[in-house]
């Protein structure tokens, strides 16, 4: 079974940065992409970033945090970064990383990781 576990989330004052990380484990034959998304208190699930891991790492961003987030990959060791800076109160969210997997029998499924929380005070 796959799994995906994020860390690095955490409280942080307006202007700082966070670096959270997401570790993809278990048995399966590939990842095509992975990303973050988040979610803030009576907000829908939204889209920050996300990375290609077979195309030459094709970036994408929402608008909110382009400039001030960045999302990287270690291929090797199956992992996906997400380095924000300059963060402001409206960070404030559950961020949720999320991997497209090539399964042991060919198919491909999309895993979540449970969330982890970033706080950003004024």
């Amino acid at each position: 079974q796959v799994r995906l576990v994020e860390s690095g989330g955490g409280l942080v004052q307006a202007g700082g940065s966070l670096r959270l990380s997401c570790a993809v484990s278990g048995s399966f034959r590939g990842i095509s992409h992975m990303g973050w998304q988040r979610q803030a208190p009576g907000k829908q699930r939204e889209l920050v970033a996300g990375i290609s891991i077979s195309s030459g790492g094709n970036t994408n961003y929402a608008d909110s945090v382009k400039g001030r987030f960045t999302v990287s990959r270690d291929n090797a060791e199956n992992m996906v970064y997400l380095q924000m800076n300059s963060l402001k109160p409206e960070d404030t969210a559950v961020y949720y990383c999320n991997a497209d997997v090539l399964q042991m029998d060919y198919t491909h499924r999309q895993f979540w990781g449970q969330g982890t929380l970033v706080t950003v005070s004024e």
